[in-house]
Formats: C-alpha cells, sequence, structure tokens
C-alpha cells in the first residue's frame, strides 16, 4: 500500500490557493480532513502484500471516488477534474502540476474494494462520522423509499440474448466450438452481425426463434462433460436460462418435438441482457416500466440523511421493498418510527417489524371489492381465533382450517347468499361469497383501522413521509438516474458510495468539523 509522503509535484494546492476553494464544500472539507476520514489504517488489508511497486496511497483515490460519486462523472471525466480542477487537487492532496494518473486506476481501487470483507467501508466512515456528531440522536423516524435506476446496456430482445449466450459458450467453454460447428446450423455465430431474415416477416422470424433454440439445446446437449470454471459456467447457465425464458412449445406440439415459439406472455424475472443478467424490468406503476435495478433507502426526514441503503435487480420477491426493508432497520440501535407507502405494507413486515420494537406508519394497501362501492373485507366481522366470519347483513359462518402453500382460511356464503337482500352490493358470483382470509389478517386491519380513524397517525404520515422523495431527488440528480456499471455488486457499491457523498456533503452544510478530538456540528438543523 502507498503511503502518502506529503510531497507534491509542483505547489500544494490546499497551502497556495485556499482562498480560491469555496468554503463549506466538499472540497474544502477533504482538503483539510481527508486523512480524518480516510485514514491509511483504513484500507491496509486490501494491500496484503509488501512486494512490487507501491500503490497510489488509497486515501486519494477514496477521495476521488467519493467526488466522482456526488458529481456524477466517469473515470475518464474524473482524472480530467483532477489535472486541471484546483478544488479537485486540493480535495485530493495532489500538487499544482500533478497530472493525476489513468483512469483504469479508479477501476481498478473499485474492484479491490468489491472483493474486500467491506465493501462498502466509504459509506461505514461517513455513516461513523455521523454517528460521532450526535446529529441523529432524538431523531427516532425513518422514511423508506425506493426508486428506479436506469441499467447501463442496451435491452435486448430474444435473438439477440440467444445469439449473444450461443457465442458466449463457444468463446468460454473448452471444446464448444467443435460442437457449435456441428450442431449449429440456424447462423454462423462467428459473424457480428444480427442474422439476416427478412424481420418483416412474421413466420420468417418465428422460424429463426425456432432454429436458435434449437441449436442452444443441442449446443448444450453435446458439450463434453468435464469441470468448467467460473467465466465457462456463468456462460453455460446463461444459455440455458435465455434459450428458455422467452420460448413455449409451437401449436400443436407437445415440447418433445423441438419446435418452439416466442411465448404469449413475460417471464417471471426475464434476463433482458446478458451483458448485464442482473438487469430486469420493473413495474413501479401498472403503466410504466423501466430496465434496471431498485435503489432501497432508509432517510432520517429532518436532517435528510440516508441511514442504509442497498440496491438489488429490479423484480423478484426476494427484493421487493417490504423484504427488504427489513435489512434496511437491521442495524438501528433502537427502534424507530417506520414510514412508508403501500409497498412496504405487506403481513410478514408489519409482524417483524412489531417484533423489533419498531412503530409502523405504513400505507395500508387499498381493499379490493367485487362489487365497485360493494363491500370489503373490514366490513365483515371477522374473529380469526373463534374461525367465524359474520357478513353485514347477520349470517355467520365458519372459517376453514389454514390450507394450501399461503396458509389461507375461507368462509363459505354460498347458502346464505341466496335471497340476500345485499347480494348486489357484496358479489357477482352465481355461487356466492367466499371471503378469504390470509395470514397476518388481524395485523394488517388494525392498521388499516389506524390510518383511516387515527388523527395523530395520519398527521405524522402526511409530514414525515414525504421528505423522503426529496433524498430521491438528491440521489438521481446530475444525471444518476442512469447507472455506469453492470452488475449488483458493482452498482450497489457505486449506491453506497454515492449515498455516503451525499452524506457528507449534508453534514458539511450543517457545519461539521473536528474539534482535535471528535467529530462536531456547529450547528445542528
Amino acid at each position: 500500500m502507498g503511503e502518502w509522503s506529503g510531497e507534491t509535484v509542483g505547489p500544494d494546492v490546499w497551502e497556495t490557493c485556499r482562498e480560491l476553494i469555496p468554503v463549506g464544500s466538499v472540497f474544502a472539507f477533504l482538503a483539510e480532513y481527508r486523512g480524518r476520514l480516510f485514514p491509511a489504517a483504513m484500507f491496509a488489508d486490501m494491500y496484503p502484500s509488501a512486494n512490487g511497486r507501491p500503490s497510489m496511497p488509497p486515501q486519494v483515490l477514496a477521495a476521488a471516488i467519493t467526488l466522482q460519486a456526488l458529481h456524477g462523472l466517469s473515470d475518464f471525466e474524473t482524472v480530467q477534474e483532477l489535472r486541471c480542477d484546483l478544488r479537485w487537487k486540493a480535495a485530493c492532496g495532489l500538487g499544482l502540476h500533478d497530472t493525476a494518473f489513468d483512469s483504469s486506476l479508479l477501476a481498478y481501487f473499485r474492484r479491490r474494494l468489491s472483493r474486500s470483507t467491506r465493501p462498502h467501508r466509504v459509506f461505514e466512515a461517513v455513516r461513523e462520522v455521523v454517528k460521532a456528531t450526535g446529529v441523529l440522536k432524538g431523531r427516532h423516524r425513518r422514511a423508506l423509499d425506493s426508486t428506479v435506476l436506469d441499467d447501463a446496456v442496451a435491452t435486448q430482445d430474444t435473438v439477440t440474448q440467444i445469439v449473444s449466450a450461443v457465442r458466449a459458450v463457444i468463446r468460454e467453454v473448452p471444446g464448444a466450438a467443435e460442437v457449435a460447428a456441428v450442431q449449429c446450423t440456424a447462423h454462423d455465430y462467428r459473424d457480428p452481425g444480427k442474422p439476416r431474415i427478412a424481420w418483416n416477416d412474421q413466420q420468417a422470424r418465428a422460424d429463426l426463434v425456432d432454429a436458435l433454440v434449437g441449436d442452444a439445446l443441442r449446443l448444450l446437449g453435446h458439450l463434453p462433460e468435464r469441470q468448467l470454471g467460473e467465466k465457462a459456467a456463468n456462460a453455460v447457465g446463461l444459455l440455458a436460462l435465455v434459450a428458455g425464458q422467452d420460448v413455449e412449445p409451437a401449436d400443436d406440439c407437445d415440447g418433445r418435438d423441438g419446435r418452439w415459439r416466442i411465448t404469449r406472455a413475460t417471464a417471471p424475472e426475464r434476463i433482458v441482457s446478458v451483458v448485464d443478467p442482473d438487469a430486469r424490468h420493473v413495474h413501479k406503476t401498472r403503466s410504466h416500466y423501466q430496465d434496471g435495478y431498485k435503489a432501497h433507502l432508509a432517510v432520517e426526514p429532518e436532517t435528510g440523511l440516508f441511514t442504509a441503503v442497498a440496491l438489488t435487480p429490479g423484480s423478484g420477491s426476494g427484493h421487493h421493498e417490504a423484504t427488504v426493508a427489513l435489512g434496511l432497520l437491521a442495524d438501528e440501535d433502537e427502534p424507530v418510527d417506520a414510514f412508508g407507502d403501500t409497498a412496504y405494507s405487506t403481513g410478514p413486515t408489519h409482524q417483524a417489524l412489531r417484533q423489533a420494537g419498531h412503530r409502523l406508519f405504513l400505507k395500508p394497501a387499498p381493499l379490493k371489492t367485487a362489487v365497485v362501492g360493494g363491500f370489503s373485507l373490514d366490513d365483515f366481522a371477522i374473529d380469526t381465533a373463534g374461525s367465524t366470519v359474520t357478513y353485514p347483513a347477520g349470517h355467520t359462518v365458519p372459517l376453514s382450517e389454514p390450507s394450501g402453500q399461503k396458509m389461507q382460511r375461507k368462509a363459505l356464503f354460498t347458502e346464505q347468499c341466496t335471497g340476500c337482500p345485499l347480494r348486489e352490493g357484496c358479489s357477482t358470483s352465481k355461487a356466492g361469497r367466499i371471503v378469504t382470509i390470509r395470514p397476518h389478517h388481524d395485523l394488517l386491519a388494525a392498521s388499516r383501522r389506524q390510518a383511516a380513524t387515527d388523527p395523530d397517525w395520519q398527521a405524522a404520515y402526511r409530514r414525515w413521509r414525504p421528505p423522503v422523495e426529496r433524498a430521491v431527488a438528491w440521489l438521481v440528480a446530475h444525471g444518476n438516474r442512469r447507472l455506469r456499471h453492470t452488475g449488483t455488486i458493482k452498482n450497489n457499491a457505486w449506491l453506497h458510495t454515492r449515498t455516503a457523498a451525499l452524506n457528507l456533503r449534508t453534514l458539511i452544510n450543517l457545519g461539521l468539523h473536528h474539534n482535535g478530538t471528535t467529530w462536531h456540528i456547529r450547528a445542528t438543523a
């Protein structure tokens, strides 16, 4: 690991041009406190060997990637700023005549970070500063939200994905090229372009998809039996996935004669590009979707400080807001008031967060009715302990025992609906109304009642939930809605660095400084 010697190429910019660096800026703060915020010992584990040429001091690179994330720059643009901008030179400790370094060093440093035991140590360092200042002391509210970040690659159609995946197998798997030469006849996979067909001919497109899937399956079936390395195994797995995610057996085919067509539905958690297999279709609303990832945020609403963040693929039950929320609040030292929209209002989330002692201000999801303006689930008197459900007209029927994978219980009003004067506002089913009770019903029903009738709950939600939208706007400002990296690991690292830089800027605006003993805020918000 390279050590900071204090010597610079040319005059020290911070010493000679201090009056030119904006006071109260992140540049001035890093110029003065870079060594305290990012001490050398913080990165020692990333450089386990003393052999070879010393690296660029990691404090310089840590300051550089923090500023890079704050301003939304590419590696090339970052190095240009380090060469030409006095503010950047002062912040990173470079001399006036220093030409910085090759931009690939930033990628190399991020790779070292991602492979270390503490890949988010920049975020953790700023979080320790937040803790030392005590700025969050007594502020026990956390607003939760997520936002979609666009992926860094182009969305690929089925043909492009299969062709690219076959090429990857040929390139990475030993012996695959020989197998492909015999088994893959639908396209010349050495040709960098797309297959040459009449793309406006629907039948030609269908025949091509059928042939490409056949190529992929034959290639997978005839690969030699051998132990594969990581890249080769990933290429084989990816080909198997993309060859099956968008196709189904052709008409009048049972799936055994090798005829395929484009499926008429979208596969759950569909891969949108073989260049970035972690990117997904993301539906934030019913009418609008994007391709990319979800950034999950926990924010202290008074100061706007990010207390925890996570980045996940855009779809999948394990990446849902309600699931990720448990991890965002897991490191809280004491119970908090958690604010979130309907995405967080699920039964398991309510139960887990309440058991942890948190107070919940999660907007309940609206109940659906079979008839517009008719009776919803909350219009029935439901006694889960006594296993009975009473209809608004006074009919009471028993609840069944939990059954099925979702452990649901049902109350059947088939006989009671006959001749009932309230039936038109209850059900359109000829068999009568069936009430389905899911696990955690009592928790969710109590949450709906509180949200509808408790003025203190309503006032708190209206006041403390909206500020998280401001934090989201900060996150995606300066073109940061679109990611620059591929894969969950790299993009999650960027998200942590980006929010660390935003937190640092917020703390500086609040008056952050070091009094010689600890971090201190001159004037709290």
